[in-house]
């Protein structure tokens, strides 16, 4: 599920909006993002402890990992479990964080039959899905800064086209699922129950976004009846 995403808010309102500190990465409008691309993440600074824009590449590598390839397995980090499963345990309890998007995109149906449904927020402002990163290093000294998306059950909103869907953080939670405030077992349940009904809204679009070559707005748009 949520195989690929876009981000067109610029960096300079993604700053206001996570209130970030430091320099900001340099990245463009991204249409179709897929596994494996570096994309802006929200995190907090390993030393400073404040909130920075960092590119990071979709596709978990576990710092134990002994193999870099383990990522294309670790796109996802389905939100039971995440406490005691051996990918996911160390980056839930140390390294959450948000990922910036506009929307996202899921497939309804099977096989060639599938349509693709783009998902937004119902007033079409950006917003931030649940995270984890880490930090690897490889034998031969290469350091790899990687992502996953949390998800949950999908909502009223998008159960017709999916039955996952990301787990999608209100402001108000950022410093919580950041590790910013202190929060217990309940609270972080809570979160991880991802938007309410209504928040989201989804329609179909062109199957060109199946194909990570095409990376443009008519991606987003409605298929035309």
């Amino acid at each position: 599920m949520c195989g690929r995403y876009l981000l067109k808010t610029p960096a300079d309102e993604l700053k206001e909006l996570f209130a970030l500190e430091g320099p900001l990465p340099n990245f463009g409008p991204r249409w179709n993002v897929a596994p494996t691309q570096e994309m802006p993440v929200v995190r907090r600074h390993p030393e400073s402890g404040a909130r920075v824009l960092s590119l990071l590449r979709w596709g978990l590598v576990p710092h134990w990992a002994d193999d870099a390839g383990i990522a294309t397995r670790l796109l996802h980090a389905r939100a039971e479990g995440l406490e005691t499963t051996r990918s996911y345990r160390d980056a839930y309890a140390r390294r959450r964080c948000l990922v910036p998007a506009d929307g996202f995109f899921e497939w309804q149906g099977e096989g060639k039959a599938k349509v693709p449904y783009a998902v937004a927020r119902a007033d079409g402002g950006p917003f931030a899905m649940a995270g984890l990163w880490e930090g690897w290093r490889g034998q031969d000294g290469t350091v790899i800064r990687s992502f996953t998306v949390v998800t949950t059950a999908a909502n009223d909103d998008l159960r017709p086209v999916h039955p996952r869907m990301p787990v999608i953080l209100a402001p108000a939670d950022w410093p919580i699922w950041l590790g910013e405030v202190p929060a217990d077992a309940a609270a972080m349940a809570r979160l991880l129950a991802g938007a309410g009904p209504g928040e989201m809204r989804c329609w179909p679009v062109s199957s060109r976004v199946g194909n990570v070559r095409n990376d443009d707005a008519a991606l987003f748009a409605p298929l035309a009846a």
